[in-house]
């Protein structure tokens, strides 16, 4: 189905959502994948922040990893009709978003420019505190965590959970995440972390199984 939107228990988990997340407060920026499940996501999960005045910015890099009909998205002009009077901003959603092609190329390589290129972005923007609504599967290549990778199919992340990453502080590495210790700790326990080496031997094993099953493509 082309860019399905939330089933009924999609919803229920997004009211869950926003009932239970902590730091709706202090939100300052909310940022979402323009593909309209996501934006429901946060529209539901995030109504707390969007009743302080915030928009849903969309970004069409935070786009799921695969060209299947239910991972591409909508033309804008379909999404500014459909959210026309919902506190959506999609100045940022150009022609061409949806079409598979350029930087939006299914390849891994492709994802994980772009997964940088939203980092890179994040790091100057003057916001501290910004919640980011993706995929399961571009969360891997954005957070470069690839813990737990297989836990679900094409992903570690189970549906509206949330975690809290920052940059890294260690010298000469600008735009790598680190999950911060009150979020790993609430789900992993004193669980050791993986180890930079770990995480890219992970990300290798975890991409050819992907590539077989259809979430990413080979490069050709």
């Amino acid at each position: 189905m082309p860019d399905p939107s939330l089933t009924p228990l999609g919803e229920e988990q997004c009211h869950r959502l926003a009932q239970n997340f902590p730091y709706h407060k202090s939100i300052e920026l909310l940022v979402a994948s323009p593909l309209r499940r996501t934006i429901y996501t946060a529209l539901l999960g995030f109504e707390p922040v969007i009743k302080r005045g915030l928009k849903i910015l969309a970004m069409p890099e935070l786009q799921e990893t695969s060209n299947l009909p239910c991972d591409t998205g909508s033309n804008r002009e379909v999404l500014e009709r459909e959210f026309e009077d919902k506190p959506v901003d999609f100045s940022l959603v150009h022609d061409g978003w949806n079409s598979n092609q350029g930087k939006f190329l299914p390849h891994a390589a492709a994802v994980e420019k772009r997964a940088e290129e939203v980092r890179l972005w994040l790091k100057v923007r003057p916001e501290t505190e910004i919640v980011i609504v993706t995929h399961g599967g571009f969360l891997h290549y954005f957070t470069g965590d690839w813990s737990d990778s297989a836990r679900f199919e094409g992903t570690g992340w189970s549906n509206t959970e949330f975690r809290s990453y920052q940059f890294s502080d260690e010298a000469g590495d600008d735009t790598s995440l680190v999950e911060t210790k009150a979020s790993r700790d609430g789900r992993r326990g004193t669980e050791k972390p993986l180890s930079k080496t770990e995480q890219m031997e992970l990300r290798e094993t975890t991409n050819k199984s992907w590539e077989n099953n259809g979430y990413v493509q080979s490069k050709v």
